[in-house]
């Protein structure tokens, strides 16, 4: 069972959107002392939703408010004041492509990628808004391919990401629309040719050669690129028997090339600087290995070969093409970035999947000032709110406390949460994934400078169960997110959410820092969380157990995932609700933001009311028909799935940057995959 925290913090004084200027004037210009500057208070336009970064051009000195938007959401527009005119920036960002299964297969296409940032080589015209709401949707990634039905060989194609006003129809030049990433191509499987979208999949290596890869599909309303061409299969069929790469939003997928020991390479990403300073915005986009900087999005997934292995992904979150005999590697999520494609020789059917698509990102963002910040530490995401300086991380990087002496934080750290179990055929339901651990502390003392920076790993959401009948892939486990930091040096773990059961799972692929549900009998994965980080004084940690499935009439129903706040739910008669997760403590409930959940995700009640609900445990799928699948927890849990009569039968994915649990699928549908963990530090402004 997982603890439960109270926190005692009182809050300062609320900064309103009408004071944020007034506040940066006093903070930031001088450092933490006094000023003099008298330049006039001018504002921008006011708006909610995402997670909010706030930040100052090193250049010209202009600062921004950009928001990040890593699952479906709206953008709240609530005045538009002239100072800074009524125009956004947007970065829009659609699902990446699902790599071939097999071997030898394409690597998935990046997501489409369309973006209006002033001097930007891809920048679309000027985007004008006006009070209203805006409709965001964030394309999940696509599935990769799996052995051994020619039904789902082929990797799947990414889901689009859009921007626009609340009511507007398609086409238009106000709605914009980045296509998914087209799916690589498993070998053997027909039609050969990779899968178009955004940047088209990669083709496999088949005998003659001749096969293409997938195109870019075109918008008449946005003539700008919005990606490449997959790699091509050029042949003739020789080893080493390589894929062509998935195309990327900066370059095409290389074709494979059989007669050299080159496999497709993934085309490359680009770079769109839009939430921040790019070398110092850590955690958005992916990071860039040449010169280090982050915001890279839409890489094409490398492709798989035969003996040789895969090849490597282009920059901007594309998976590697798997290694000999290996799955290939997923997308990183809110990068767009395709999956890789699966390489032989293989062993057995789970060394024979491609890897997902990272899911999608929308950005936009607006000046807000004209001044030269000075922040305490660098970051993140960061945003201001009742009196805290807030630094939120929904991918990896480091917080670097710039004060010259120490600074005391409170934090989050959340995993990702565990994919939700396949439906298998004739077995039904399966049990719904496991949330991710949490781990809270009200304070923690950062050293000053580098040598003291904290060095942050937030874990992926873990994949769903693949709707490949009996027998198929299991669910996968969530990734961990940690947290090193000086002295010693100190890790802070929270354990990834366990896979939600189905009738091919392990005991051990369930366990996480919340358990997986367990198919129909079988056994719920253990909770571990509050057994992780022995000897570390002055945190709070979250976990429980999943729930099972009863072994009994009317049968076939799976339990629900755990929860940071709550055990998961036992499924009878319907799949199992995951169990609930927790609320943020009010330092981080800023109503600007919108990507924890409300308490409503995935059709689940909160026990109390004021959404800022992360960590809970996907639903169970049921398989009776007329019977409903589990509720997804309140804390971002996928909703389970239930008979195939009675639509859907797939599992619910978890809320992204939430580290809910995937909800379990029915029949032969799919799990739902894992949320993505995120970390927030925050500290007195």
């Amino acid at each position: 069972m997982g603890a439960r925290s109270s926190n005692n913090n009182k809050g300062l004084n609320h900064i309103s959107d009408g004071h944020l200027l007034e506040y940066f004037r006093n903070t930031f210009v001088r450092g933490g002392g006094g000023t003099n500057y008298t330049s006039p208070i001018l504002n921008g336009l006011t708006a909610t939703g995402g997670v909010i970064s706030d930040y100052s051009d090193p250049g010209p000195g202009a600062v921004y408010r950009a928001h990040i938007f890593t699952s479906s959401g709206a953008f709240d527009v609530t005045a538009t004041p002239g100072d800074f005119g009524d125009t956004v920036e947007y970065l829009v960002v659609a699902g990446g492509g699902g790599g071939g299964g097999n071997a030898q297969s394409g690597g998935g296409g990046a997501g489409g990628l369309r973006t209006n940032l002033s001097g930007h080589p891809l920048a679309a015209p000027s985007y004008t808004v006006s009070v209203g709401q805006y409709t965001v949707t964030v394309g999940a990634g696509g599935a990769g391919g799996s052995f051994p039905s020619p039904t789902i060989g082929d990797g799947k194609q990414g889901g689009n990401s859009e921007f626009y006003p609340t009511p507007v129809s398609y086409p238009s030049t106000q709605r914009i629309r980045s296509v998914g990433g087209g799916g690589g191509i498993g070998y053997g499987f027909p039609p050969g040719n990779g899968g178009p979208g955004g940047s088209g999949g990669g083709a496999y290596n088949n005998s003659g050669g001749g096969l293409t890869g997938g195109t870019v599909l075109t918008d008449p309303n946005h003539p700008q690129s919005q990606g490449n061409s997959g790699g091509n299969s050029v042949g003739p069929y020789a080893l080493p028997y390589a894929g062509g790469g998935g195309g990327g939003a900066g370059g095409a997928g290389s074709p494979d090339q059989s007669t050299s020991p080159t496999v497709g390479r993934g085309g490359a990403g680009v770079q769109v600087a839009i939430a921040g300073p790019a070398a110092n915005t850590s955690g958005v986009g992916a990071l860039n290995p040449g010169p280090g900087e982050y915001q890279w999005f839409a890489g094409g997934g490398g492709a798989g070969g035969w003996t040789s292995g895969g090849s490597t992904a282009g920059v901007g979150g594309g998976g590697n093409g798997g290694a000999t005999g290996s799955s290939g590697i997923y997308g990183t999520s809110a990068t767009g970035g395709g999956g890789g494609g699966s390489s032989g020789p293989n062993a057995d059917v789970n060394d024979s999947q491609g890897g997902n698509g990272g899911s999608g990102i929308v950005v936009v963002r607006y000046q807000i000032a004209q001044l030269t910040a000075a922040a305490k530490a660098t970051g993140g995401a960061i945003s201001y709110y009742n009196g805290k300086t807030i630094h939120t991380f929904i991918g990896s990087g480091l917080f670097t406390n710039t004060t010259g002496t120490n600074l005391s934080v409170e934090y989050f750290a959340v995993s990702g949460g565990g994919g939700g179990g396949s439906g298998t055929s004739g077995y039904g339901g399966a049990g719904g994934g496991g949330a991710g651990g949490v781990v809270y502390a009200p304070t923690l003392t950062v050293g000053p400078g580098s040598p003291n920076s904290v060095t942050i790993t937030v874990g992926a959401g873990g994949g769903g169960g693949s709707d490949t009948g009996s027998p198929g892939p299991t669910s996968f486990a969530g990734s961990n997110t940690t947290l090193v930091y000086a002295p010693g040096p100190t890790t802070i773990t929270a354990k990834g959410g366990g896979g939600g059961y189905d009738q091919n799972s392990t005991a051990a692929n369930t366990v996480g820092g919340s358990g997986g549900g367990s198919h129909y009998g079988g056994t719920a994965g253990i909770g571990t969380q509050p057994s992780q980080n022995p000897g570390i004084a002055g945190i709070t940690q979250y976990g429980n157990d999943g729930g099972i499935g009863p072994n009994s009439s009317p049968g076939y129903i799976g339990g629900g995932g755990g929860g940071a706040g709550q055990v998961g739910q036992n499924g009878n008669p319907s799949g199992g609700p995951g169990g609930y997760g927790i609320q943020l403590t009010p330092t981080f409930r800023d109503p600007a933001i919108s990507w924890t959940d409300p308490g409503t995700y995935g059709g689940g009640t909160a026990p109390t009311p004021g959404g800022y609900w992360i960590a809970g445990g996907g639903g169970g799928g049921s398989y009776p028909s007329g019977e409903v699948g589990g509720f997804g927890a309140s804390g971002g849990g996928g909703a389970g799935g239930r008979h195939p009569s009675n639509t859907p039968n797939l599992g619910q994915n978890a809320k992204m940057s939430t580290g809910g649990g995937g909800g379990g699928g029915s029949n032969v549908g799919r799990g739902g995959n894992g949320g993505s963990g995120i970390v927030l530090i925050a500290y007195p402004s």
